[in-house]
């Protein structure tokens, strides 16, 4: 391991766009979109609105129906990487969530259907779902401007001995937590397509509300160009993708004797990640408990795997504390 000086790097725009209905988020994406510059595609799932504001910029459009999956909206994403765009505008990623065949519909079937009710387990079954959605996102070559509906988040609170509801603020309508994803976070008002940041790494969304304009998107794309620019990864070895072979650094601490073990044991955690059985997943971490033959494990998996299986092992804490607490 060793420390380097940190700089900030080239970066793609993680930004997203939340407000209530008729709020503008749709032109405030295209404006933004307009001003960074190159193609751009609109993944449109608000009945073709985007095409009403077809003066303001040139895109394409892909209107997608329901149901309204994880998987529909990766598909999409590989689908605008494939075309060699450069700005990917989803609007919204609320129906992922929220819509018709969105997760919380998913949940709710998949706990009918196969855990006789229970939603906990169901969850174990939607969250990397889900988590693969926002990866994609994330990790995609893409500029990705992200619509999310908002509506007033509510609480009962009591008063001088008297209980009311109180409005809290606004609350974007996708799972929580799905902000801290992104760079940006703008809400917007409806006067005038003005917006706050209620999230901003950039800095350059401070003070006041700031109008969105063409001229929002160039100073953004001003400022990820203005990093360090990304050295490219130098090419790895070939290797035997069935085998595990203690090779340079932690798997030289692996005993010889066990790299057979651990290999047959990758190849079990792969195919639970590939069946997407989250109780399997969490299970089997709990075989390994050398540090070295776990960091040995760890390096052989993929990305999604990995995030597959931090997603089952948070699930199954999650469904073991609740059955405690109502114990």
């Amino acid at each position: 391991m060793q420390f380097t000086k940190a700089t900030r790097k080239q970066a793609k725009l993680r930004l997203a766009l939340t407000g209530p209905s008729g709020s503008g988020k749709t032109y405030s994406a295209l404006l933004m979109a307009s001003g960074i510059g190159g193609k751009i595609a609109v993944v449109d799932t608000e009945r073709s609105s985007a095409s009403l504001y077809s003066h303001l910029a040139e895109f394409d459009a892909l209107d997608l129906d329901p149901p309204y999956t994880p998987e529909r909206f990766i598909e999409a994403v590989r689908a605008a990487e494939k075309a060699g765009y450069s700005v990917l505008i989803l609007d919204s990623i609320t129906h992922e969530w929220s819509g018709i065949g969105g997760c919380l519909e998913l949940v709710d079937d998949i706990a009918r259907s196969k855990y006789k009710g229970n939603s906990w387990s169901a969850w174990n079954d939607i969250t990397p779902r889900h988590r693969a959605f926002l990866d994609v996102l994330m990790q995609s070559p893409l500029h990705i401007i992200a619509t999310m509906r908002s509506k007033t988040e509510t609480a009962q609170v009591e008063e001088n001995g008297r209980k009311r509801v109180a409005k809290l603020g606004m609350k974007s309508e996708q799972r929580d937590g799905t902000e801290y994803e992104f760079t940006v976070v703008l809400d917007l008002v409806h006067d005038g397509h003005y917006a706050t940041a209620s999230k901003d790494r950039t800095g350059l969304f401070s003070g006041d509300p700031k109008p969105i304009t063409t001229a929002t998107g160039k100073t953004i794309i001003d400022w990820l160009n203005s990093g360090e620019q990304l050295r490219p990864e130098p090419p790895k070895e070939e290797s035997d993708p069935g085998k595990i072979t203690p090779t340079a650094g932690v798997m030289d601490r692996v005993a010889p004797d066990r790299v057979d073990m651990i290999t047959q044991y990758v190849d079990r955690l792969k195919d639970a990640c590939t069946r997407e059985d989250g109780i399997a997943a969490a299970e089997l971490t709990a075989e390994i408990t050398d540090a070295d033959e776990k960091v040995a494990v760890w390096k052989h998996l993929e990305p999604s795997e990995r995030s597959f299986i931090k997603t089952a092992i948070a699930a199954a804490i999650a469904e073991r504390e609740s059955a405690e607490a109502q114990a």
